[in-house]
């Protein structure tokens, strides 16, 4: 992709992400920070494939004069979602909508912080149409454990949905939240849209989807 975007002289967008940042020691993650990742672990593919591929994007702009973007984009969510995409929001939601329990890996304690897509995609329309090459980090700075976030959806989707603590995935984060000073400066951007706000509004898309019943009132 980045050999086309240099022969056809096309600006070139790399949604990267914040699992560059690993584990981070860095709490909230600038984009300064270089990161705390394990080369080589259950989860290094992702997490080294697009460190590698901002490598990539910066060596082609440098050498070559690719215009590029890089977004680093903190974990989003919102309707349209596959269903059954092993994501933390998608899991819950479906997990109640279906009627069994949400599966919080232990100790639940760990941190994410969720950017509703409407938001995530005004950032990143905002940043192909700047000038900044980035990276920017791109996500909603309000941060919830795991716990709170099935509790939201307890609350917000199914009052009758219940959570039981699993086994962890390991190299896991223990914490993520995005500094998005840059974004703000550079982009004028933030996100708008809560978590109160739109877990309701992916939940709905979700029960269409399964073609279940309204649970909302059980």
């Amino acid at each position: 992709m980045l050999g086309l975007a240099k022969r056809v002289r096309a600006r070139f967008l790399l949604t990267s992400t914040s699992e560059v940042y690993g584990d981070p020691l860095e709490h909230p993650q600038t984009e300064e920070y270089w990161g705390n990742v394990n080369p080589i672990g259950v989860r290094s593919c992702y997490d080294e494939g697009k460190r590698i591929a901002e490598t990539l994007a910066f060596d082609y702009h440098r050498q070559h004069g690719v215009e590029i973007r890089v977004a680093r984009i903190f974990n989003t969510y919102g309707p349209r979602m596959n269903i059954d995409d092993g994501r933390v929001v998608s899991n819950f939601i479906a997990q109640a909508l279906r009627g069994e329990e949400m599966t919080v890996q232990v100790p639940g304690t760990q941190t994410r912080s969720f950017c509703y897509v409407s938001d995530m995609v005004d950032g990143l329309i905002r940043l192909m149409e700047g000038n900044d090459t980035g990276p920017i980090n791109l996500g909603n700075p309000g941060e919830f454990t795991m716990l709170e976030l099935a509790a939201r959806v307890k609350e917000l989707v199914v009052p009758s949905a219940s959570w039981r603590m699993v086994d962890n995935t390991p190299d896991d984060p223990r914490k993520r939240k995005p500094d998005i000073s840059k974004a703000k400066a550079i982009l004028g951007w933030e996100p708008k849209v809560t978590l109160r706000e739109g877990l309701p509004l992916m939940a709905a898309d979700f029960q269409e989807r399964l073609g279940l019943t309204d649970k909302k009132q059980q």
